[in-house]
């Protein structure tokens, strides 16, 4: 059995060539929210993952075994709701107002710019049905919004700046250190 107890976020800072090499562990989103599993890699190893509490694994990380090797995670297709406007007369505010509506529900939502994706649930499909949305049974890997204090969200990569700097008092100057991104960042 091979001990997993480090997760590198989509492989931050390995080399292609090391992660093409790495064996794949395909995990369903049930799985890869839990900081404690077993599974098996594509080389039909048995895995006990020990993760710190909270961790959750997305499609594309990178476990780190006891003995230094790399498992690349790849999220497992699974039976998912899609939500679409309406073709016919819906618009993007109709994902928008569905999405608030779910979200009150704590429902894990993945958020894509012309549909929604959640796990199955034949009442939440009734009620999208009802705001004349187009629902559908679909089978695809799910990544979920993280939250709003969750971390990193699905695919949440992008190049512009933040101000991470605390508020200045009026007449002080304080010169802000420069956010750098990289390991760790949380971005």
């Amino acid at each position: 059995m091979l001990t997993i107890n480090k997760l590198i976020p989509r492989g931050q800072g390995l080399a292609a060539a090391l992660l093409k090499r790495a064996p794949e562990v395909v995990l369903d989103w049930d799985t890869r929210q839990k900081s404690r599993f077993d599974a098996r890699d594509s080389q039909e190893r048995v895995l006990a993952v020990f993760l710190p509490r909270g961790s959750t694994v997305r499609g594309g990380d990178v476990l780190v075994a006891e003995d230094g090797s790399f498992l690349r995670v790849v999220a497992a297709e699974q039976a998912l709701l899609e939500v679409r406007a309406c073709a016919e007369h819906g618009s993007p505010f109709d994902l928008m107002r569905a999405a608030y509506h779910l979200g009150n529900r704590h429902v894990q939502l993945e958020l894509q710019k012309d549909r929604l994706l959640l796990e199955p649930d034949h009442v939440l499909a009734d009620m999208l049905r009802q705001m004349h949305l187009e629902v559908a049974e679909v089978k695809a890997a799910f990544e979920p919004e993280a939250g709003a204090y969750g971390g990193e969200g699905q695919g949440h990569q992008h190049g512009h700046g933040h101000a991470h700097a605390a508020p200045k008092p009026i007449g002080i100057k304080i010169a802000a250190a420069p956010h750098v991104h990289g390991p760790g960042c949380k971005h």
